[in-house]
């Protein structure tokens, strides 16, 4: 089946790409690759851009990336545009999926975008369950999108504890919030940026920056905020934030 993946596409229930989305996932509060894998399979993506991110291509054009041989990780990585635009001199990016299917797609489109314009020596894709992965090592960064709202509320502890082990200490934890309301079922569950700072903040991440996204597609607009999280080594109040 062709992809439905069209750039701004409602993640909400009257999209029928995600109203068939939670048709896949059968509204289970566990968490439920195969379900996403099927997503893949039949080509119904709605949260699918087809394209880099816009917020992704600003925070690359700002310079406030980290470098210098930084290492950062997309989780729920899907077709791997955010991987590609994360990637540059000085800073590695692995891409990481549940969803085989996912990770073949995203490695046929970067190794064609890195013949054009990249390369592909700087990212990786990873088939991958998120929440057992052991890495080799930490990373300094991790981009979060359209991930924590695709998990029911339950999960959400357990998503925080992997940011934690997968950081390294001192590293900081980028989250694109979907904050999605009035939802009846999910994915995307709804968000509220109180869920995200209630599982991080006991972790020590405190948020050091969180704005709109003022770049997000349309519909999206105005659904949107950039946050950035610092996980604190020691934090003397992990209650603090800037707002």
């Amino acid at each position: 089946m062709a992809s439905t993946a069209v750039a701004g596409q409602v993640l909400d229930g009257s999209n029928p790409a995600v109203a068939r989305v939670r048709q896949l996932i059968g509204g289970r509060q566990e968490y439920c690759p195969d379900g996403w894998s099927r997503c893949w399979e039949e080509g119904v993506t709605p949260w699918d851009l087809g394209q880099p991110t816009p917020a992704v291509v600003e925070l690359v054009k700002s310079g406030t990336l980290p470098g210098g041989g930084a290492t950062v990780l997309v989780p729920g990585c899907g077709a791997g545009y955010d991987v590609v635009a994360l990637s540059g001199p000085g800073r590695f990016v692995v891409g990481l999926d549940i969803c085989e299917t996912a990770v073949a797609k995203a490695k046929k489109w970067s190794a064609a975008a890195a013949g054009a314009d990249g390369d592909g020596s700087l990212f990786a894709f990873v088939a991958a369950d998120f929440f057992t992965w052991e890495p080799p090592e930490r990373f300094d960064l991790i981009f979060d999108y359209t991930f924590f709202c695709a998990f029911h509320p339950s999960m959400r502890p357990a998503w925080a504890k992997r940011m934690a082990d997968l950081l390294k200490p001192d590293g900081e934890l980028i989250t694109l919030m979907y904050l999605a309301e009035g939802q009846e079922a999910g994915p995307p569950f709804n968000t509220t940026v109180l869920d995200y700072e209630e599982v991080l903040k006991p972790l020590g991440f405190v948020i050091t920056c969180i704005q709109d996204n003022h770049v997000a597609v349309k519909p999206r607009q105005g659904m949107e905020k950039i946050a950035k999280w610092k996980r604190m080594t020691n934090p003397t109040n992990p209650d603090s934030s800037a707002q």
